[in-house]
């Protein structure tokens, strides 16, 4: 990768006038207040990929599908390909740091058709920030509940854990609706609390716990507890948990309107939360292993992760250590919040929303897209509702953010590569790379969407069906349906808002100053 204009020797964050200047040549207006440094900028995507959420909520899947050897080894396999997708996009991010990243992405990069590959990519990043944001809040519902019923006796049913999803997603909107400046705070404090918090989750099934597992049993051991025959399907399945957990980094490019020296601190902000996160989620996903007391006891735990905490360490530890866990898990979900908003105020920005006018008002006081903020989390609610009739609904949430969320990943990606070298480079790019990386990214993707819409568990019935192909389905024949019948005929990608003295205009509108 590298930086090759003339302020590369440059430290020094562009001034809010050039990335003005630059959103002004892109079509848009400064409408949301351009105050996050390049550290919030990662701070926003490390938070989202979270992985004391991702890790630990789907750690009784993983210790289902493949055990031990698929958790520590699927990770840093995952991670690799995971590293090629966010090469590439970053390097695309560069050239158009706008909130609505990957939808205008696809719309400036296709050669023709333009319109439509915007249609589709930004449904899809709908669809999967929507999901992500639900399987956030949902496992930091499970994990809540989970110290409630230690502390209080309330008991982990459905209905509690629906709730407490709901109260959680409340909180969100409120945040995002009210403590903007908090909310910017936190994130910076997120990427403390996560690294500080798995050194002491490790450190303390390190060296606290009598016993631990075997390096065999963590490296080597297979578990298939789906019902499925087949080993080499349960290990592929099992990919789930690292796949899901390294998600939610395209929010660096949704917050690039908001960013100081955006077309450096976007790319830089989708890479750097992926290595980070690499790192030090394989730490954590280890020393977990390491500390497991009574494998069969604690995967039939509702919530595994606070059984090997309590069994490791004791009743007051594990409780302890959950609460580190829930903090992160609540700051990950409030920045889901953040970044699904932009998205769905930058899409309703070009009309591509039922309802855009509403979708896209800014609330002037606080300078953040309100409504848009109310319809990520009434739309993440929605979404986990089927947990209580579906005990697969949370694995089916997971699926649905990854196929969601990748596949607007890699079309803007798969257009870059049929652009060759008529492609213009931002700041930030991959040089020679761009092209190998670019063929890997893709490769992987159309590798996981099919993975995973696969059933997960066997006999296939009811309350273990994996729904995934039904949303992705709904939300594909909706936006696709729509798009023949009416959006074809008035959606033309992303709008131009105006010329310089319109743009102008509005900034005056919002009082910029």
């Amino acid at each position: 990768m590298t930086t090759d204009s003339p302020k590369r020797t440059s430290r020094k964050p562009a001034s809010a006038t050039e990335d003005e200047k630059r959103l002004h040549e892109l079509g848009y207006a400064q409408e949301l207040s351009r105050r996050m440094s390049g550290f919030s900028n990662f701070a926003v995507s490390f938070t989202i990929i979270s992985i004391l959420s991702g890790c630990l909520t789907l750690y009784q899947f993983g210790m289902n599908t493949g055990g031990p050897v698929m958790i520590v080894w699927g990770w840093p396999i995952v991670g690799a390909f995971t590293l090629m997708v966010g090469l590439a996009m970053a390097e695309v991010c560069s050239s158009f740091p706008t909130a609505g990243g990957l939808y205008y992405w696809s719309a400036k990069l296709a050669p023709r058709n333009a319109a439509a590959w915007s249609w589709f990519t930004g449904w899809f990043n709908f669809l999967g920030q929507v999901a992500v944001t639900a399987g956030i809040d949902f496992g930091a519902a499970f994990f809540l509940n989970a110290f409630l019923d230690l502390q209080f006796g309330f008991a982990a049913t459905p209905g509690h854990t629906i709730l407490l999803f709901g109260i959680i997603l409340l909180l969100h909107g409120l945040l995002n609706t009210f403590g903007v400046k908090l909310v910017s705070l936190l994130n910076d404090i997120s990427v403390w609390w996560h690294v500080i918090g798995v050194l002491v989750i490790v450190g303390a099934l390190v060296f606290l716990p009598d016993n631990h597992q075997s390096a065999g049993f963590v490296f080597g051991e297979f578990v298939n507890n789906t019902g499925w025959a087949s080993g080499f399907y349960v290990a592929l399945l099992g990919l789930l948990l690292a796949q899901y957990t390294l998600t939610g980094y395209d929010a660096s490019a949704h917050m690039t309107e908001e960013t100081h020296d955006a077309a450096r601190s976007g790319p830089r902000g989708i890479v750097m939360s992926i290595v980070v996160s690499l790192a030090a989620g394989w730490v954590l996903l280890i020393g977990l292993t390491f500390a497991i007391q009574d494998y069969d006891k604690e995967v039939a735990s509702a919530t595994p992760p606070a059984q090997i905490f309590i069994d490791a360490i004791g009743l007051t530890g594990g409780k302890l250590l959950l609460l580190i866990v829930i903090g992160a898990q609540f700051f990950c979900g409030m920045s889901s919040v953040t970044a699904n908003s932009r998205m769905i105020y930058a899409f309703s920005r070009d009309g591509a929303l039922p309802g855009s006018s509403f979708w896209h008002r800014v609330n002037k006081r606080t300078r953040t897209p309100t409504n848009a903020i109310w319809l990520a989390a009434g739309g993440a609610f929605v979404l986990g509702l089927p947990y209580l009739w579906n005990n697969t609904a949370y694995a089916a949430v997971t699926s649905i953010a990854v196929i969601g969320l990748y596949i607007a990943y890699v079309l803007p990606t798969f257009l870059r590569l049929r652009r060759g070298e008529a492609f213009e480079r931002g700041p930030w790019h991959l040089g020679r790379w761009s092209r190998p990386i670019g063929i890997v990214a893709v490769g992987w993707v159309v590798v996981i969407t099919i993975l995973f819409m696969l059933p997960q568990a066997y006999p296939v019935t009811v309350k273990t069906f994996n729904y995934t192909p039904i949303a992705v389905l709904v939300v594909l024949g909706f936006a696709g349906i729509w798009w023949l019948v009416s959006a074809r005929k008035w959606f033309t990608g992303p709008k131009v808002q105006g010329s310089a003295e319109e743009l102008a205009a509005i900034e005056r509108d919002l009082d910029v100053i």
